[in-house]
Parts: C-alpha cells; structure tokens; sequence
C-alpha cells in the first residue's frame, strides 16, 4: 500500500511508472499564449518540452521517496537530488522516444494484447497479477481485474490501468531497441587476438628520461604564440556542455560555539526534570521537542545509537539521557514495554469513506466485506472488485512483509497486535481498512517513548558577531577590490571555477540556490547585492567570469593551461637536447652517456597497463616499445612527465589461443561491447540534441 508508508506512514508510489506516463504522453494545453508556455517551461529536448507543473509533480514524488529511503525531514539536498534525477529521466526518455519513432518501431495492438493475455504475458503483468496467496502468476485475477475495468471501472481505475498498459508497450519498444543495438555488435577472431596480445604480450626495455622539471619555471617565457598552438591542437577539450560561472566568495562562520552548545545543554537538562514528573508525556514531547517523534512502540534501531542502547534496557518509567546525536541533544521517557512480532506479512482492501458516505457507512461495508472474507470469499478477488488502493489492489491487496513503523499508528497497531489468520476493520486518515494478518515473524522487545530532541542551534550573539563582520566586508567590498579586501579584513577569499545552474555548493560549502541564481543573472565583476546565508555561514560573493555553451575562447582557458603549456615549451627544448644526444647513438646506453644520466630498465611491461613503474602512466612511452623492433632505438617520445627515449630488449610473447578459447573471449568481448554500446549511442544522442534546461528559472 504505496501511500500508506513512511516515517509518519505515508508510502511514496514507485516514480518510475509515473515518470514515463507523463514524459511519454501527450501533452496538450489549449488557449495558452506562446509566450505563456515558453515562461513556464522547465526545459525542452529537440523541441519537446516538459511543463513546470508535470515536471514539479514528479520532483515532489521523487523527494517524497528520498525522504522516505534515506529518513528525516527533506531538506535543500535531497531536493536538489530529485530535481537532477527527475530531469535526466526526462532528458534520457526524451532522446529514447525521438530516436525510435525516428527509426520507425512500434509495438502491433495485437503484439500488446499478446504481451497482456497471452502466453507469455509482461513481467508486469505477472508481477501485477501474482496471487499473494501461491506466490503464482493468476490469471483469472487478471480476467477479473480486466472485467472490471471494461464494464465497472472508475476513471482512476482506467488511468491506472491505461498507464500500465503505456508501460508495457514502452518496456517492448526499448526492448526492440536495445535488441538493434546488441544485434550491431559484433566482434571478430582478430579483435581477440589483438586484445589478448594486448592484455599478455609482455616488454622489456631501456628508457631515457629528460624530466620536465629539470628545467626551471623561471626559465620559461611563454608566448600568446605557445598559447595558441596549444589551444588549436587540444580544442575538442575545451567544449563547455553548459554555461557556467567563475565565482569568488567570501564565507563566514555562523556555526554554534560552545556557549552555544552549553546553553542547550543546560535547556535539555531542565526539560528532563520536567518530563521526569510530567503526567502527560506525550504532549510534553510534542510541545517541547525540535524533532516530532510519533509517540508509538519502536523497536530496536528506529532511534539514534545512544537512545538505542538504552531505551531497551531500563524500567519503564525511566528518563534517560541528555545524549549528544548529531548536532542536538535527546532525552527519552520509556512509557510502557512489551513484546510483539518483529514483522508482519498482510494485506488490505482500503475503502474511501467520503465516497461511502461518511465513516460509519465506509464502517458499515467494510464489516461487510469482512463476513464474506470469514465465509470463504477470496480476498484477493474483493480487493480487486473493491480496494481504492491501485498499487495494491492489482495484487490481491497485498502488502507484502514490513517491520513496525511503516504504516500508519492505527494499521501498526492493528498488525502488529493481532494474530496471523485475523481480519480486522481499522480507520485511518486515508480511510477504512479491511486488513487480513497473513503472517507474524519473530518476537521482540518494543518500547514506547516520549523522545524531545533540542537542536544546537547559534545563538543571537553567535550570529550577531558573524553577521556583523559579514556586513563590514559588504560595505567595503567592490568589484575591483574583492579579494584585496577579503585580505585586508583577514578573511580569505575562495574561488570556484565551474558553477553550473543547478549546483548547490561551493568548493563543498552548502549555498542557498537564490545566491546561484544570483550568479547566473549578474553580470561578469558583478559582487552581491545583499548579504546571503545558510545554517551555517553567511557569504558574500563575485562574478568573475562567465563561459558560455560551446567551444570556449582562448582567453577563457588560458589560465587553466598554462601548466600543460609550459610543460609543451619545456618538451621542446628537451626533446632537441635529446635528439642531439640520439644523433650518432646506437644503443640507449651511449646516448644516457653523453647526457651524464643512466638508462633504465623496466621488465613485464604490458600495453593494457602502460605504467613505468615509480613514474607515471606514459601511453605514449609504452605505445612507442611495443611498436618497436627488438634492439633499435627510438626517437624522442614526448610524455606527460618529460621526453623519452626507447629501447627494447626483447619481447615474451604468449601462448596462442586455441579454438574454444577464442569463442569464449568473444562471447565475453561482444558482452561488454554490448554493455557499452547503450551508454556510447546515448552520449552520442545527446551531444547531437538540443538541449534547452531552465530549471533555474524555478529550482
């Protein structure tokens, strides 16, 4: 029952049925302007757009199920998290859907049909349709289920059912594509041997190295010319896949101190006095605590380490802590203990009492549907004629296995307190539950406690004296003076070089995304136009540069280059030291002589791993032995440490495969082609898309 789990009982429906219904429906909006779409559009791939609502809807569901995953409440990260997952689903679904109506696959009424009633029906359909009861796939709850939706089913029953019916239909399409695509992989007997040469053919050989670094920084005078050929020569490197923001800021502590800390401690310890005699724990837990607890029975390790450790052990009656749990303090009340199963397997129909009528109709029902349960009635076919729940209904109800504390406090305690075989009838704040305990697994102590948390917050003072050196800065601060007066203040002025739209920290420091906004509607020299802050800082920041979308200009990456230009000034000059030493030299030997240096020898080199060891990866170096005859000596190699010379002394060739093992690497090679083939054409499909994202506009 999606909707009923989570911390407080709510369980968050699987997003991604949901995603591909609305990013592969039609979307149709009469009578809005243009202009008006435009505004409300989050973002467009090759023309299709996706609306900010039906893209919203999907960013609240994915959070909602982070929430739930990872616990707690949400915060500005998990957020932000869905928001880049919700968008590359739409982004990766797009390119999919365009590229196969493009090539032409479609899925026949008659294929669908087959993949819903035939004889090998859709893992969906098998999943949806398997009696709780057998474990086996039930056909004639299908039948039933598809009866009703033709002569009885309500419009949510048909959306449901049109939305599984899409995803089959999708599920085959990507299926027929992924099947071209592996179909186009092939490897052939050469490719083997070429990939075992060049896993197992070893090298033993002499190099030569002049070390960048034997030649001085200061020696170096680099030219707008150096910068150039560097530039031309390296350009597909330098594509910026989306705009993006060069930005200096300014942090400033406002994290608690220890007065802070001591003066939370002090608050905790007077509430424990106070909940220690209180008569109405519960009230006093949700008056007083930072976090909401629900006041219900826990089981070992739905709480924090300290609390866990002793909650389980102590009378009830007792009031344990303060403890220290990140960043806040916690005290407990143990109001009663038992023991009680550690999980329950069971199923549900649910009722919607306003539909009924009110609850005591909704009641009335469901005690009846309960007599027809307890006179042999297969609860699986009630729940598909009756349920409201469309996850669970299309399952005979069921719920499947869940510990204590995923279900609402009325459904947990109706479970957990019953015993297997029981059907009980149960309110909820989603409706009237008719519930059957199929099953009750281990035997547990439980607690139940009133839990107040006080968080270790900054006080005025801490804030106060942050703020104020924030304000200082603000007021001295400009565009041109940025960093000198960070410095002059004793602060420090930090740099991100790389902010794109939807980033969310600085060189790791938490930012508020309006500061990112901010960021990306000012112009280039730009410093803030107030004072921004998070939990735990307050900053102060400046635009230093912008780099658009595309090829990027040689004055944007210059300084980012200079090392690896430098380092090309430096192999130019080596690289004619080391000719000169190479000219009339016939062993590696007599050139290391003139040099005044030593040759070196490397033994068991592969072309796989093309490391020297105690060096560097030097492909280069490694790529030039291996295509060298035994004993001759090559020319200059420039590599990433310096320039190189080679001389190999022999090679040890192995084994020649035989036939069976030349089809076994095949088959493994055309696996991992296969494997990569899907990743390859979707980063080719997107680098061709046009790809519009204004999720700033709205995130």
């Amino acid at each position: 029952m999606s909707y009923l789990r989570n911390r407080a009982g709510l369980v968050v429906t699987i997003i991604g049925l949901a995603i591909v219904a609305f990013l592969l429906g039609d979307i149709i909006n009469y009578g809005t302007p243009f202009w008006m779409k435009n505004q409300n559009q989050v973002g467009s791939v090759n023309g299709e757009s996706i609306d900010y609502q039906q893209f919203n809807a999907q960013v609240e569901q994915t959070t909602a199920m982070y929430q739930q995953q990872m616990g707690g409440a949400g915060s500005p990260q998990i957020r932000n998290y869905a928001v880049q997952q919700v968008w590359n689903q739409f982004v990766s679904q797009e390119l999919l859907k365009q590229e196969i109506e493009k090539i032409g696959l479609s899925v026949s009424k008659d294929e669908l049909n087959s993949l819903v009633t035939g004889a090998n029906p859709s893992p969906q359909i098998v999943q949806a349709f398997t009696n709780p009861e057998t474990g086996m796939f039930d056909k004639n709850q299908l039948n039933t289920f598809i009866s009703q939706v033709n002569t009885q089913g309500t419009p949510e029953m048909q959306h449901q059912w049109n939305m599984l019916l899409e995803n089959i239909r999708n599920e085959r399409l990507n299926q027929k594509y992924s099947n071209l695509l592996s179909s186009s992989v092939y490897v052939t007997s050469l490719e083997v041997q070429e990939e075992y040469s060049l896993r197992n053919k070893l090298a033993n050989f002499k190099y030569l190295m002049l070390d960048y670094s034997s030649v001085k920084d200061s020696e170096i005078k680099l030219s707008d010319a150096d910068y150039k050929a560097y530039y031309d020569t390296h350009k597909n490197g330098f594509k910026n896949p989306e705009e993006t923001r060069t930005v200096e800021f300014v942090l400033f502590d406002a994290t608690p101190t220890a007065n802070d800390t001591a003066a939370t401690k002090s608050t905790i310890e007077q509430l424990k006095a106070e909940l220690t005699s209180s008569k109405t724990d519960s009230l006093f837990a949700a008056v007083n605590s930072d976090t909401k607890h629900p006041f219900s029975y826990i089981r070992k390790g739905q709480v924090s380490p300290a609390l866990d450790s002793v909650l389980f052990n102590v009378p009830v009656g007792t009031t344990v802590g303060p403890f220290l749990s990140n960043g806040a303090f916690e005290i407990a009340k143990v109001v009663d203990a038992k023991f009680s199963p550690d999980s329950v397997k069971a199923s549900h129909i649910l009722l919607n009492a306003t539909a009924e009528g009110g609850v005591e109709k909704a009641k009335a029902k469901a005690d009846s549907i309960k007599a027809l349960i307890q006179q042999g009635e297969s609860f699986s076919a009630l729940a598909v004629q009756f349920s409201v729940d469309q996850n669970s209904k299309v399952n005979g109800g069921d719920l499947g296995t869940f510990p204590r504390g995923q279900m609402v406090p009325e459904f947990d305690e109706a479970v957990f307190s019953g015993k297997a075989g029981d059907v009980v009838v149960v309110n909820s704040r989603f409706g009237t539950h008719i519930i059957k305990i199929e099953k009750q697994i281990g035997n547990s102590k439980i607690v139940k406690a009133a839990i107040v948390t006080k968080n270790i917050n900054s006080g005025k003072a801490t804030t106060d004296a942050a703020y104020a050196k924030a304000n200082n800065f603000f007021g001295d601060a400009n565009s041109k003076n940025f960093a000198e007066t960070a410095t002059k203040h004793g602060l420090k002025a930090q740099k991100v070089d790389r902010v794109i739209a939807m980033d969310n920290n600085f060189n790791g420091v938490d930012v508020p995304r309006e500061l990112v906004r901010w960021a990306f509607e000012a112009k280039k020299g730009e410093v803030t136009d107030k004072i921004f802050d998070t939990e735990e800082n307050f900053i102060v920041a400046r635009v230093v540069d912008i780099q658009p979308k595309g090829l990027l200009s040689l004055d944007a990456v210059k300084p980012h280059i200079e090392a690896q230009v430098r380092n090309e000034v430096k192999a130019k000059m080596l690289t004619e030291k080391l000719n000169n030493a190479l000219n009339g030299a016939s062993t590696i030997d007599q050139a290391a002589q003139k040099l005044g240096k030593t040759a070196v020898s490397v033994e068991n080199i592969v072309l796989a791993n093309p490391v020297l060891p105690g060096v560097a990866l030097e492909p280069s170096v490694v790529g030039t032995a291996f295509g060298l005859q035994p004993n001759k000596l090559s020319k200059s190699v420039k590599g990433t440490q310096g320039v190189y010379a080679v001389q190999v002394t022999g090679f040890v060739n192995p084994a020649e495969l035989v036939a069976s093992e030349v089809n076994n690497q095949k088959k493994q090679m055309q696996t991992t082609k296969a494997q990569r083939s899907w990743s390859s054409i979707y980063q080719a499909l997107q680098n061709k898309a046009d790809i519009d994202d204004n999720r700033i506009r709205f995130y």
